[in-house]
Formats: C-alpha cells, structure tokens, sequence
C-alpha cells in the first residue's frame, strides 16, 4: 500500500502523488478508434494490473477521454472497485481532447468523464495538447470554471512547450489556481524538455513534469538487447525505429545493467528511478503495463535509489545516445 512519506506534491497543489503512478492507456482496448491500436484485455487482468500498482504503493493514475472512448476510464473505475480502493485513496488525472474542439466542449463533455470514472474524483483534469480551436486563455478559464463548479480538483496540460505552459500558468493565476502539471515524454533516451526550456520553465512556475513512455516502449528494459530474435520479428517503419533505438542504446544499456546489477533490480526499474531522482521531485514517471507483473515491477522502482554517482554516470552515458 501506498507509503505517505514518500508521496510528493503535485505541482503547488494540495494533491499528494506517488513517484511513480500507472499509465492505463493500454486498458482502451475495444474502444474508440484509439482503441483499435491495443489489444483487448479482460476485466479480471486488469483488475489485477490495477490490484498490484495499488499493492505496491502507487497512488496516481493516468488515463484520458481519448483512450477507448472511456474505455480506459471505466476499466480503471471498475479495476479500482474490484480492489476495494476508496476516492479519497486515489489521485487520478484524465484528460479533454482538444483537437477540433473549442473550449466550451470542456464543460460540456465533463459529465462523459465523471460517468465513466463512476464515482471516483477527477483529482486532476488536463488539456491533452496544444492542438486546439482555442487558445490557452478560454481553455484554463473553462478548466477553472469546473473546479469552480466541484467537478474537478486541480487543472494540468500535456505536450505544451514553455511559451504555452507559462500563458497556461498565466491564465490558472488570474483566477487564483496553479498549474498542477505538464504530462510530456521524457525518459532517458528522449531529453528534449532539457533542451527546449520545458523543464527549466516548470521548475521556475513549481510545475510538476509527468514522464510519459519513460520505458521508450521497452526499449530502455533492454529485453530486445537481450533478444535478438523479438527484435527481429519487428518490422515495418516501427520495427526499423525500434531497432535504431536499440543499437544507439548499447552503451547506456551496457551502464544500466551495471547498476541494476548492483541494486539487484532491472533495467528498467534503473530507467524509471533515474528519471524520479535526477531532477529532484519535480519530475513523476506513469509507466503503463498489459500485465500484473509489470505494474508490479514498476511499483518496485520506489523501493530504492541511485547514488549521486549512478544519477551522473546515466546522465552522461545517456547524453551521447
């Protein structure tokens, strides 16, 4: 179950998250045109995916409106139910599809995701990316109106570069709310936020970073360095990409085994504790899993921590990358 005293502060919220949470992405199989990239997976697996973040101390959930048409939401309510976790034991972040849209389908399509959430608080509400019909502005005023309102807690954005998160902040400020969050991809072989003034501007506004794909797609678990044959059954343009990564990584993964080696833990879990670590407690990662194990896995991260060394060695072996 979740430890409290590792639990850390989303953004200037009074929302408290473990460090590592649960992307539920991959429960939108079924639904939605989303839905058709995932596999189908019965309830009673995810049920257990669920049961073992809970298990294993994660608090914090990720899913949105476009993962499945609701089918990702709904399967994470029912997941939470069947492991007889309360409202007030959970942080959960789901997300509004801006594209095509304007801002006043925010607060219309509001109860579609309280309906499939059943029951449990939207503890945080983002713009999924700046795509959008409407700027910045009218989409945090739509957002404040709803906290306003009792339907939502705290307010976040995903994929927003530094210009539009600070007009983002700007505009929650004005009507006296922060912003909790900006959920972007970040790992160990994706350091773009370094680079672009993302990170910089989030730690200036107290803005907490969600790490998404922080296994690069599990890459960074090193299993397809590990086996060449489930790599070469990878084809197509994906397959091409994926096989690029992996060879660029050699050397990181030859670092990462290293230290996992050291701590009796994965490469993966290396990947995911760097990333929680590195830059203080500004940055939370949301893995996601297809299975109980993984979520486990995952979970396990927060058990340990890289050395000031081991942070620096991954940060330089993975610069080169």
């Amino acid at each position: 179950m979740v430890n409290s005293s590792s639990l850390r502060r989303l953004g200037k919220t009074d929302l408290r998250v473990s460090p590592i949470g649960l992307g539920v992405m991959e429960l939108a199989g079924g639904g939605g045109m989303l839905g058709r990239v995932f596999p189908v997976i019965a309830q009673e697996d995810k049920n257990a995916i669920i049961k073992a973040a809970i298990d294993g101390g994660i608090n914090f959930f990720d899913t949105a409106e476009i993962y499945g048409a609701g089918v990702s939401e709904q399967s994470l309510a029912t997941g939470l139910k069947a492991a007889g976790v309360s409202d007030q034991d959970v942080v959960i972040e789901t997300k509004w599809q801006p594209l095509l849209r304007t801002a006043r389908n925010i607060g219309r399509t509001i109860d579609d995701r309280q309906h499939y959430l059943d029951g449990y608080t939207i503890s945080n509400y983002m713009i999924h990316s700046p795509v959008s019909f409407s700027s910045p502005e009218a989409e945090m005023n739509a957002m404040a109106d709803l906290v306003e309102a009792g339907k939502i807690h705290t307010v976040g954005v995903s994929n927003f570069g530094a210009a539009m998160m600070r007009r983002a902040h700007a505009a929650l400020a004005k009507r006296g709310l922060p912003l909790a969050l900006n959920q972007v991809h970040y790992s160990l072989l994706h350091r773009e936020i370094e680079r672009n003034g993302v990170l910089e501007a989030a730690k200036e506004l107290g803005v907490t970073i969600v790490a998404y794909t922080p296994l690069e797609k599990g890459v960074l678990t090193g299993k397809y360095h590990k086996n060449p044959d489930m790599l070469a059954k990878r084809t197509g343009m994906r397959g091409r990409a994926l096989k690029r990564d992996v060879e660029r990584t050699r050397g990181l993964m030859a670092v990462m085994d290293e230290i996992a080696a050291k701590h009796t833990v994965t490469p993966g879990q290396v990947a995911l504790n760097w990333l929680i670590h590195f830059n203080g407690e500004i940055v939370v990662a949301i893995p996601g899993a297809t299975k109980a194990s993984q979520a486990a896995e995952s979970a396990a991260t927060m058990n340990f921590a890289l050395s000031a060394e081991e942070l620096a060695r991954l940060d330089e072996a993975s610069r080169g990358v």
